[in-house]
């Protein structure tokens, strides 16, 4: 057995002093408070539960800062869609295993001690299965083994290219499967993960322009309750479109013909009417929202403040990896509500940290959208993180998670994934190596 002893930890009901967590196999066996330290505990100021992150495109890490020159006409996400497909066709099985290991290194450096890899980049570059039809899946496994964090991992299932069943495109050809050969690459998948401590597996539709009416039906039945993930209403196009097919609005298309329940996960459903807002939040699904590439892409704002005055729950993902920053995907969310209302601390509850807020509500979110449980507590998952209070150590409590998410002055100092530590000091353990490999990679990549 394990032990820490922590000046403050963030609990299930708040803030404690003194406390001692004691794990083994990768579980919390027992928390105290108020507790002496003993001579052996390894001693940290302030301990929290380690973050989701719901949603991730590990692949495009390897173009992040690359579509930032404006083209000749008005740039949107399907400009930066075309770019995305043209540099996925570059992509070996070893450049993707690089490339997930060094993103999940980040992550793990910010605090994020599970992953929901949304995953559908599949084929080979001229679109034939490998011989292993879970080749990508395998080296997603593969980096979330070697960098430690915790992995739920979400094939996804896309056939064709718009609403109507419209024919896939040339640029998506490493994408597309058929039914049967999804059912091929899920069950694969679920092998490749099934050594991994703590791994999950789920199952993600793409979106409804990419999955007709009847292939959803057969996914849902092939879930049996594990997270279902679906990207929805992210750009307006997406909703008009969706319209013109079916008279219905995205969200309300998916909520009138599926039985979306707590165990699914909306990404994005950034566009939504008052009445879509409050039956998504009725559903008890969570919303996966991704604040930093939703700005990136110019996607829009979501309605955050009236879906959780309706009882919705949140989680937040870093999906494009143009940035990794546990603080900056909350602080995100919260600034946007703030230039949209003119308003300061919008989503707090009143008298209440701001902080402590967003990071509670994507913690829980973020888990359920994972089927994962939250928080420190006997029996859940070992994934906890301390901070360095460097200058200021003398803030603490909901202050101290205030100044973290809101400066980016406080660091993750250590990181435990299933009680196995893999960050001390801010580093990775296995940082150089995989950053060499990284740059290995991205030197080929981009040709110099």
């Amino acid at each position: 057995m394990q032990h820490i002893h922590a000046r403050t930890a963030l609990l299930p009901n708040g803030w404690a002093k003194n406390v001692r967590m004691s794990w083994a196999d990768g579980r919390i066996i027992k928390i105290e408070v108020e507790a002496k330290q003993h001579p052996a505990d390894e001693v940290h100021g302030s301990v929290l539960p380690g973050m989701t992150n719901l949603h991730s495109h590990a692949f495009q890490r390897a173009m992040a800062g690359l579509a930032e020159t404006r083209g000749a006409g008005a740039d949107s996400f399907w400009s930066w869609r075309k770019l995305m497909y043209e540099f996925a066709l570059k992509m070996s099985p070893d450049d993707i295993e690089a490339v997930a290991a060094q993103l999940y290194m980040e992550m793990l450096e910010q605090g994020f001690t599970r992953v929901g890899e949304f995953h559908y980049l599949h084929h080979d570059p001229d679109g034939r299965p490998y011989d292993n039809i879970a080749e990508h899946a395998t080296r997603i496994a593969a980096a979330s083994a070697e960098t430690g964090i915790g992995l739920t991992l979400l094939p996804v299932f896309y056939a064709h290219a718009g609403f109507g069943s419209l024919p896939p495109h040339e640029g998506q050809r490493r994408l597309v499967n058929s039914m049967s050969q999804f059912e091929s690459l899920f069950a694969a998948s679920a092998a490749a993960i099934a050594k991994l401590p703590g791994a999950n597996i789920g199952i993600a539709p793409h979106s409804l322009r990419a999955v007709a009416p009847d292939e959803l039906k057969t996914l849902i039945a092939m879930a049996r309750g594990l997270p279902i993930h679906i990207h929805v209403a992210e750009q307006t196009q997406e909703v008009e479109d969706c319209l013109l097919w079916s008279g219905a609005r995205p969200v309300q298309w998916l909520l009138d013909n599926a039985l979306v329940a707590k165990n699914w996960c909306l990404i994005h459903a950034t566009h939504m009417t008052d009445l879509e807002i409050r039956r998504l939040a009725q559903s008890g699904a969570v919303a996966g929202l991704c604040p930093i590439t939703e700005a990136n892409l110019g996607d829009g704002i979501f309605p955050a403040q009236a879906f959780l005055e309706a009882g919705g729950r949140f989680g937040v993902g870093s999906d494009s990896n143009v940035q990794i920053s546990l603080p900056g995907e909350l602080r995100q969310l919260e600034y946007s509500q703030r230039l949209q209302g003119r308003a300061r601390n919008v989503l707090a509850e009143p008298n209440a940290s701001n902080g402590r807020y967003l990071y509670q509500q994507a913690l829980h979110g973020g888990a359920a959208a994972l089927g994962q449980n939250a928080g420190l507590a006997p029996g859940n998952a070992a994934d906890f993180l301390s901070l360095d209070v460097g200058e200021f150590p003398y803030l603490a409590e909901d202050k101290l998670l205030d100044y973290w998410l809101f400066t980016d002055r406080y660091k993750v100092d250590c990181v435990w994934v299933h009680g196995r530590k893999h960050v001390d000091q801010g580093r990775h353990q296995h940082r150089e190596a995989i950053k060499e490999r990284y740059l290995t990679t991205m030197k080929r990549l981009l040709s110099y």
